[in-house]
């Protein structure tokens, strides 16, 4: 499936369910303002018969205004004469459970000699009766004289507890909301994973075809009888297929070393001098890449040493110089550096190479993943050299640092505690200086 397929598809999709959930708020809203019509109008009508009931009581007649509502969830009734606490209260509780208002509220009484609304009590649902710690202060209002307010605290919460039904859909509807992201990220995984998986094996098989074609012509070419007569052109083609055997070889320990990765790392940690390994370690390069690289070394003034394994850590600089001689457009010049930060050891790799965009520089050590360069295609590699990097200095419990800009080369830094000894050996402080490469490519990161 194209990915202009699957990205139609999940808009579609998302707009889908972007409408159902503008549908389902809708609804809501439309039955909790429903319910809240409702209740008010049982309020209303609650409170109107009580107002009736005080003004038979004390033989006087209503006026038309008997109530008013300065706030969504507090009503003030007018009963055009004196209150009496303890009658207003049973008022309440009978037209409230003939009304079937099973909500908490409280309720306070003008007091017209002291100008104030004075607090009468706390009752819950259950018809307990409690005194709040805290009173609630009732505003009063200068429409009546006689007077008295009722709140209900928890009127927004009973409401919502009226919408069982909705509340049922609205869970359900974000349960297949979060069911319809995953599914779709899983998709998006799975694809971004089928593509890896295809590059990576599109590019294995480039890397091995072409060492292996190479060996076969040269091989071919040895047993022709013409060139049999010719010693200095057998020595050309067994040099050309020792190269192509080295490169093969190189290459299948570069996706050996990742299977055993999978398994787990085991660590065998020793006292290094840094310094030491990085020598021998350049060394190493040159060798297996049959040419002389130019690497300057740059160290503290005295030998440092780190507690770390001596063969992933040999490896880990091996790999940092084999970013650092690709994607290469001029001659390349490495820079490994060392220097103290406090009782740490800060290891630096680099280059003059074309660098690394900002979008990529995250993505650089994540398994299989390759910078992006186009149509060009002479760049080698699996896209394993950094993750193994950052598996080992995850393991030895590093840290690593990258900074690179397109076009100004890049810089890998590997941050090391120092190991404590009591004796070290300063006779290895040196300065490297190896000349020319052959390779024509690089890979850039900066510190």
């Amino acid at each position: 499936m194209r990915n202009s397929t699957i990205r139609f598809i999940f808009a579609l999709a998302t707009l889908s369910i972007l409408g159902i959930v503008i549908t389902q708020v809708y609804w809501v809203r439309q039955a909790f303002d429903l319910k809240e019509q409702q209740f008010n109008q049982s309020v209303n009508i609650a409170l109107q018969n009580i107002a009736k009931k005080i003004a038979e009581l004390n033989q006087i007649e209503l006026t038309s205004k008997l109530i008013v509502q300065p706030s969504s969830n507090y009503y003030v009734v007018n009963v055009n004469t004196s209150i009496d606490a303890e009658v207003l209260e049973h008022y309440l509780k009978t037209e409230f459970a003939k009304h079937q208002l099973e909500i908490d509220y409280e309720y306070a009484v003008f007091d017209c000699s002291s100008n104030e609304m004075i607090y009468g009590n706390y009752i819950r649902a259950n018809q307990e009766e409690v005194l709040k710690a805290e009173k609630t202060h009732f505003p009063k209002t200068n429409e009546f004289t006689y007077y008295f307010g009722i709140r209900f605290p928890s009127k927004s919460l009973y409401l919502a507890n009226q919408l069982d039904i909705w509340i049922f859909s609205s869970f359900i509807l974000l349960t297949v909301i979060v069911f319809f992201g995953y599914t779709m990220f899983v998709i998006f995984k799975q694809r971004r994973l089928s593509e890896i998986q295809r590059d990576f094996i599109n590019n294995m098989t480039h890397e091995f075809k072409t060492p292996i074609s190479t060996i076969a012509v040269s091989a071919d070419l040895i047993t022709n009888p013409k060139i049999l007569a010719k010693p200095d052109s057998i020595v050309n083609y067994a040099n050309i297929i020792k190269t192509q055997n080295t490169r093969l070889r190189n290459q299948i320990e570069k996706v050996l070393q990742m299977a055993v990765m999978d398994k787990g790392i085991e660590l065998k940690k020793e006292i290094i001098d840094v310094h030491q390994l990085i020598q021998e370690a350049v060394a190493s390069f040159n060798l297996k890449e049959q040419a002389e690289i130019k690497v300057e070394l740059q160290t503290t003034d005295n030998c440092k040493c780190v507690l770390a394994d001596k063969v992933h850590l040999t490896n880990i600089i091996y790999n940092l110089l084999d970013n650092a001689v690709k994607y290469v457009d001029k001659e390349p010049q490495i820079v490994v550096a060392t220097r103290q930060v406090k009782n740490q050891i800060a290891l630096s790799i680099q280059d003059n190479g074309i660098g690394i965009g900002k979008e990529h520089q995250r993505k650089v050590f994540e398994k299989f993943f390759r910078v992006p360069t186009g149509n060009r295609h002479d760049v080698k590699g699996f896209g394993l050299g950094l993750n193994y990097v950052k598996q080992i200095v995850k393991a030895h419990q590093w840290k690593i640092n990258l900074q690179s800009e397109l076009g100004k080369g890049s810089t890998f830094t590997i941050v090391m505690p120092i190991a404590q000894l009591k004796t070290i050996d300063s006779s290895t402080n040196a300065t490297l200086t190896h000349t020319s490469l052959n390779s024509g490519e690089q890979i850039n990161i900066s510190h």
